[in-house]
């Protein structure tokens, strides 16, 4: 191999591991499709703080249609819940279901910058397919992450510094 060779490759390289780093340090869902009205569980990993901060709070906003909501607790963590009206009303056990969970909040524990974590909850996803998305807000001791950006028609989150959760509905099997 000559020298341009071994610079070309050691560039790619580079472009590699710097991608993988930037991809890892969004948060993000650990299953990052699920088949449309499906129950899902919804594994938000958290891999970082903000600059070096400990991570204080997660704040999870819930995409119109995904219903059902049920957060899982977490040792050392209180969990909220915001309730709002849905846009589109659904029928639940012959019941029908106007309200439902807009935000899962949890927050007083402290994730290290160092570490890593994962924050659940259950859910039932829309009768759909394409891409949903989770907008995140994870509040640090000094400072915030808002990860609350969502890709206009066309384009990709690769183009976007702060992506919210994608998550990609299929057909139902």
């Amino acid at each position: 191999m000559n020298c341009i060779t071994l610079h070309a490759a050691g560039i790619a390289a580079l472009a590699v591991i710097a991608t993988a780093h930037i991809a890892s340090a969004h948060v993000t869902l650990e299953a990052r499709q699920a088949p449309a009205a499906s129950t899902y569980k919804a594994v938000f990993n958290v891999g970082h703080g903000c600059e070096g901060s400990p991570t204080t709070k997660i704040r999870i906003q819930i995409p119109a249609g995904v219903v059902g909501v049920k957060p899982m607790p977490k040792p050392g963590w209180e969990v909220t819940v915001v309730k709002g009206k849905l846009a589109e009303p659904y029928m639940d056990h012959g019941k029908t279901i106007t309200e439902g969970v807009t935000e899962v909040t949890w927050s007083g524990g402290k994730l290290l910058d160092e570490h890593f974590d994962q924050f659940t909850a259950r859910l039932t996803l829309p009768d759909r397919t394409g891409e949903i998305w989770f907008p995140v807000v994870q509040e640090c001791e000094k400072g915030a992450n808002r990860w609350i950006e969502i890709p206009a028609a066309g384009k990709s989150a690769d183009d976007l510094k702060s992506p919210a959760a994608r998550l990609v509905l299929t057909p139902k099997p």
